[in-house]
């Protein structure tokens, strides 16, 4: 068989991997949105193919979880000619039906704003054209009826030669490692898909799990891979601190950005347990985020997948997420209004990365307010508006106008969904090192790869590999 990689190579984004086995059955491992593809828009538009390989010659996709970057470009398969099945868990299918509405609603208003005959509008139309990938809620319907749900731990049989298992990776509700076995020349060949691997004790999510099979392959993603996470605090005890300090101590206000999946959830779960349990006065929380709401009644409705420590709570208190003084903000006028409200409060809102979303409104209204403080609670791309608060930039341009910053900016890491360098060491652990022929790093940046591809060569493994968009490997 042979596996070639096209996306999250020597980056984060975009992941995306064609498994070709030697009866010509094809299997695409995540199809995601790739966040840092170059474009040139100086390039005329053309009728070539968004994908580098045959949609329509595709017979399965097999799906680690619901994040932008791993199922993002799915409607555009389907677009191009695929017409197979994507399987899945069951709260990845939830979670991506409403991960692809949002894109496919982003889409028809870019689409709206640059329809007109002036120039400026027919420029803009042509970069959409040519960034090219503007599905819309059709092409989401169309995708999400083909959607297959399976369970974690049970080995399914895919094709004549083919098994794939689901096993919980820990990083989102339904997130999965997968395990894809092959016979080939009457022997079986094995290979393991990470996914995002996860952390232990993460609020509401159940730890990646330690039953992981010794496979002949291994594609490993190193988000972390050169880092190891500062907080040794409780989510609890970390965001209780800050609170005090920015909400309690003194009137001010608290801005996090946050993604919508995910990480909103996390973060509204450990409120409601610091006001429950740990007697903090409710000060009023605004999520703004109308795909944060519709989350968070996947997760509510997905009890009996989460971990042992919320399903108690949940028996004790009734319910995860709601709590006194929490308003879900859904429209945009709404959402505005928040800037009239003059009481310490606490605002959660998308983008985490604020690359985009209502949360730059929020930052850019009160980013020369010294009471207000700017928690910064996951990673964040270079570039991103995100990174740079991060890096202590003293001025922003957001939407073209220049802020001086003089809000406070912290950052935590307890709520990162993404083990560190010792998780993913330890997920590599668990693999026979005489077995496993080849270790494949992904999703990651270059620096990441190189020094966890060190680590695993002083611990003794042999054949880590780098790949490079559209490299091949026969395996």
């Amino acid at each position: 068989m042979k596996l070639t990689f096209w996306g999250a190579t020597r980056q984060v984004t975009g992941s995306m991997y064609l498994l070709e086995l030697d009866d010509e059955y094809k299997i695409l491992i995540d199809c995601g949105t790739n966040m840092e593809r170059e474009i040139d828009y100086s390039q005329p538009m053309t009728n070539k193919a968004f994908f580098p390989f045959e949609a329509s010659q595709v017979n399965l996709v097999l799906l680690t979880h619901a994040h932008i970057d791993h199922s993002g470009n799915i409607p555009m398969l389907y677009r191009e000619g695929y017409e197979g099945q994507v399987l899945c868990t069951t709260p990845t299918a939830e979670l991506t039906s409403l991960l692809l509405q949002d894109a496919a609603n982003l889409h028809a208003k870019k689409i709206k704003q640059a329809e007109g005959d002036s120039k400026k509008k027919k420029k803009k139309m042509d970069r959409l054209l040519i960034k090219g990938d503007l599905y819309l809620q059709r092409d989401v319907e169309e995708s999400m009826s083909n959607f297959v749900t399976i369970q974690f731990n049970h080995r399914f049989k895919v094709s004549d030669t083919a098994w794939v298992t689901f096993i919980p990776a820990g990083h989102l509700l339904g997130a999965a490692h997968i395990i894809v076995e092959v016979r080939e020349d009457n022997k079986m060949k094995s290979i393991c898909f990470s996914g995002d691997i996860g952390r232990k004790n993460y609020p509401l999510h159940i730890d990646p799990s330690n039953n992981i099979p010794e496979v002949d392959y291994l594609l490993c993603e190193t988000t972390y891979g050169a880092r190891l996470h500062e907080d040794k605090s409780t989510p609890e005890d970390a965001l209780g601190e800050v609170i005090k300090r920015t909400c309690i101590d003194i009137p001010g206000r608290l801005i996090i950005p946050a993604f919508s999946v995910g990480r909103t959830q996390a973060l509204l779960y450990t409120l409601n347990k610091l006001y429950t349990e740990q007697g903090f006065l409710p000060i009023k929380v605004f999520s703004d985020s109308p795909l944060a709401y519709a989350s968070t009644k996947v997760y509510q409705k997905n009890l009996k997948q989460l971990n042992k420590e919320a399903k108690d709570f949940q028996a004790e208190n009734d319910s995860l997420f709601d709590f006194e003084n929490l308003q879900y903000i859904q429209s945009e006028k709404s959402s505005k209004a928040i800037s009239n409200y003059n009481e310490p409060c606490i605002i959660i809102s998308a983008s985490g990365m604020v690359s985009g979303g209502r949360v730059e409104q929020h930052i850019a209204a009160n980013i020369n307010n010294a009471y207000c403080t700017i928690l910064l609670v996951g990673y964040a791309s270079e570039g991103t508006l995100g990174w740079r608060l991060m890096n202590g930039q003293k001025t922003l341009k957001i939407k073209d106008v220049e802020h001086q910053v003089l809000a406070n900016v912290e950052k935590i890491d307890v709520f990162s969904g993404h083990g560190d360098q010792s998780d993913l060491l330890a997920f590599v652990r668990k693999q026979s090192k005489e077995k496993l022929k080849k270790v494949f790093l992904i999703h990651g940046e270059i620096e990441s790869m190189e020094v966890f591809k060190e680590t695993l060569e002083n611990e003794g493994f042999n054949g880590v590999e780098i790949p490079e968009y559209g490299q091949s490997f026969d395996l």
